[in-house]
């Protein structure tokens, strides 16, 4: 060793026999080595966490002339990304200040992947009074459809299966007066909550018609808060007041509980008591409707481009998709292209409600539509573009959005029930089938059928479509295992019913909501796996006690008989026996042997006697109860209300 000095050299001795040495750096080789084998564990994938909203569900507000700085601002895009998706759509935009059509903004907001909400201007050259629209809402069979039938001479109710409105309707009603009012009919079944929620969104004014002799119902409120979301305002008609058990005051008392301010009590909401029967009380609701327009002061742009909104839609086999519309604000022409939804198309002919042919539509008018590529859904709004390629790409877009939030729904669904809880069985799936006459009856024939799901069985749409049942729809049913409800169309022809009987397919084939739901609510009942209950067959009480001795090994040990005397229900051999003492449970096991008068028996009936042993318990007494149990398959139950409402109770 070669040190500085001596005294270094003590010093290092010295730190050597006291422990005091500094240890070595130790080498890396053979440092990443495994001495023994890595333990193989089972995988656990990490569980899904819930994500915040997405981002996908942002709504960008936009407006014609919109410059891309806005859009930007509004999107939260830069203006790079805004640029380079106008040169995709094929528009060239030389500043960031340029105005935008609303046309080719929607489309930069979809490639986006946000939702769009258009805002339109009602400023224009040419702004007159219009029409007001007005919606009739209440309870089913509270008369409606005969109020407005007198109101317009007509007797449309004669017309409706089952005596009541399954479908929304749209009509003008020329009143003594000169003034014309636009009217649209609901269906007051409880199956049809969407088409009362779409007429409320559309109209001016809710006429609220309630039963003198039924007084407030479901039904009623719900159009309540239907008016109240949509921020119009109401105009109650008492009807029926003709009848001998009308009572308009219990009525009043009733609507003013629910909170509406009535004008006898010093309120705005009017009412007035008629009678569609007697023709009574018309001219005071004619009245009151136009003294409420008169007070919103209703007007609208006549002149540009066309606001519409779909109220229904139909496809008739001459014709193709018949879609009928009421115009909101400008003009619709004849031969202008639109975009309705996620379907376009050029107006090939423009019909009023009576079916007379007319070259433009103006404010607050209901129209039928000719000309679309598709069946647009009910509530969908009309929009007027400038040519055939900007409709094309419109619907082009939408449609890619519109599925690509279907996927993402269907995926968040899926993610959730990744991981089912061990409590909650798994449930039975029934698919189904579902065509109707016009668009806006397969929604609530949908909503309708998925209400009866349940924890058992769960109802699943697969398809649903506009017109009578076809071969392509059994071909599908049979594919998939379903079952098909046809509602107000056509019988199928010989042929498809049929094939459908060969597969063993059900068509369910209805013109009344009533029937429809109590029909599918059996099925689902039958379709239903059911729950295994155990419920007790019958009770017997212990009178006496025997017990057989000395016994051969082969035979076992010694056994303890308990006379009994079934006083209730019947008892059988292969049950699971429980043996109560003072009302407490003390034993439950399985019979072994059930005899009576020395005969081994199966059954035995009640008011018989009889001797039973059960498995492992001997310590009978005299006076303890023995109950026979049995496990019995329970199904759900099917409960309809008179409201309409229906479920499945489990």
């Amino acid at each position: 060793c070669f040190h500085a000095s001596p005294e270094l050299l003590a010093r290092r001795r010295d730190e050597d026999s006291f422990g005091l040495k500094t240890a070595r750096r130790e080498s890396n080789k053979g440092k990443f080595k495994r001495e023994k084998p890595p333990v193989e564990a089972a995988y656990v994938p990490p569980k899904p966490k819930k994500t915040v909203k997405s981002s996908q569900d942002k709504t960008v507000d936009i407006f014609e002339g919109m410059a891309v700085v806005e859009l930007a601002k509004q999107s939260g895009a830069s203006i790079t990304t805004l640029q380079d998706i106008l040169v995709n759509v094929g528009e060239k935009v030389d500043s960031e200040f340029e105005p935008l059509s609303i046309d080719v903004a929607e489309l930069v907001v979809m490639e986006l992947g946000f939702n769009v909400r258009r805002i339109h201007s009602s400023e224009g050259t040419e702004i007159l009074p219009r029409p007001p629209v007005v919606t009739v809402m209440g309870h089913v069979d509270h008369g409606k459809t005969s109020l407005l039938d007198a109101l317009r001479q007509t007797s449309l109710v004669a017309k409706e299966a089952g005596g009541i409105t399954q479908h929304m309707g749209a009509f003008v009603v020329g009143m003594s007066t000169g003034a014309s009012i636009t009217f649209l009919d609901t269906p007051g079944h409880a199956a049809f909550s969407a088409m009362r929620k779409r007429g409320a969104a559309v109209t001016d004014i809710v006429v609220l018609v309630v039963a003198a002799d039924d007084g407030v119902m479901p039904q009623t409120l719900e159009a309540i808060a239907h008016a109240n979301a949509a921020n119009v305002p109401i105009v109650v008609a008492i009807n029926k007041c003709d009848k001998p058990a009308a009572d308009p005051e219990r009525v009043k008392n009733q609507l003013g509980a629910e909170g509406l301010e009535l004008e006898d009590w010093g309120g705005k909401v009017q009412v007035v008591e008629v009678s569609a029967v007697k023709k009574t009380g018309l001219d005071d609701l004619e009245v009151a409707l136009l003294l409420q327009a008169e007070m919103m002061n209703l007007k609208a742009r006549v002149d540009g481009p066309a606001q519409a909104y779909v109220v229904e839609a139909r496809l008739d086999k001459g014709r193709g998709p018949l879609t009928t519309a009421i115009v909101k604000a400008g003009t619709l022409v004849c031969g202008q292209h639109v975009v309705v939804g996620h379907e376009w198309g050029r107006i090939r002919a423009i019909r009023d409600m009576v079916g007379k042919s007319t070259d433009k539509a103006r404010p607050a008018m209901p129209v039928e539509i000719e000309g679309l590529k598709g069946l647009p859904m009910a509530g969908d709004d009309i929009i007027v573009v400038d040519s055939e390629e900007r409709a094309r790409m419109l619907s082009s877009g939408r449609k890619k959005k519109f599925e690509k939030d279907r996927v993402r729904k269907i995926n968040e669904e899926r993610t959730e029930n990744l991981e089912p809880s061990e409590d909650v069985p798994k449930r039975a799936e029934m698919p189904v089938i579902v065509k109707a006459d016009v668009q806006g009856t397969v929604q609530a024939v949908t909503d309708a059928l998925k209400t009866l799901n349940s924890p058992q069985l769960f109802v699943n749409v697969v398809h649903v479509g506009v017109g009578s049942v076809t071969q392509s729809d059994v071909d599908l049913a049979q594919a998939c295992g379903a079952c098909i409800v046809g509602f107000n169309v056509k019988s199928p022809p010989t042929s498809v019913s049929q094939a459908a009987t060969q597969a063993g397919i059900k068509i369910l084939m209805h013109s009344i909501i009533y029937h429809l739901l109590d029909d599918f609510g059996n099925l689902v009942v039958d379709k239903a796996p059911g729950t295994f209950e155990t419920q007790v067959a019958g009770e017997a009480e212990v009178l006496n006690i025997f017990e057989l001795k000395g016994r051969s090994k082969a035979k076992g040990d010694d056994v303890k008989i308990a006379g009994c005397r079934v006083i209730d229900g019947c008892f059988t051999r292969s049950s699971t026996m429980r043996l109560l003492r003072s009302g407490e449970v003390v034993f439950e096991g399985s019979c072994i042997s059930l005899k009576r008068e020395k005969q081994d028996v199966d059954t035995v009936a009640k008011g018989n006697e009889c001797g039973l042993v059960i498995r492992d318990w001997h310590d009978f007494q005299v006076g303890d109860i023995i109950q026979c149990l049995e496990q019995v398959l329970v199904k759900p139950k099917f409960i309809s209300s008179e409201s309409g409402t229906v479920r499945i109770e489990c």
